[in-house]
């Protein structure tokens, strides 16, 4: 069982945080720069926590050098993961 989302990502944030966005996309601020994969991974974590899954699984499958980006998330299903993400 595993669910995708989209998010959008703006790094180099002042504080790290988790939005609605337009269109169903999320806004996930990270503080983390965009250099060798820091801010994909600092997106999986702030969206590991805010869904209550460890940040393992949480990966980014789509956009790894864009601001938007396709995760999957393992372990939840897409209903869980609507009604655990703002909207």
């Amino acid at each position: 069982m595993s669910a995708r989302i989209t998010v959008h990502v703006t790094p180099r944030s002042g504080r790290d945080s988790i939005a609605a966005g337009a269109g169903g996309v999320l806004q996930v601020r990270v503080t983390a720069p965009p250099d060798d994969g820091k801010a994909n991974a600092a997106v999986c974590k702030v969206v590991a926590a805010a869904l209550g899954v460890p940040k393992t699984s949480v990966s980014v499958v789509r956009g790894q050098t864009a601001r938007t980006k396709t995760l999957e998330v393992s372990g939840l299903s897409a209903e869980d993961v609507e009604a655990r993400l703002p909207r």
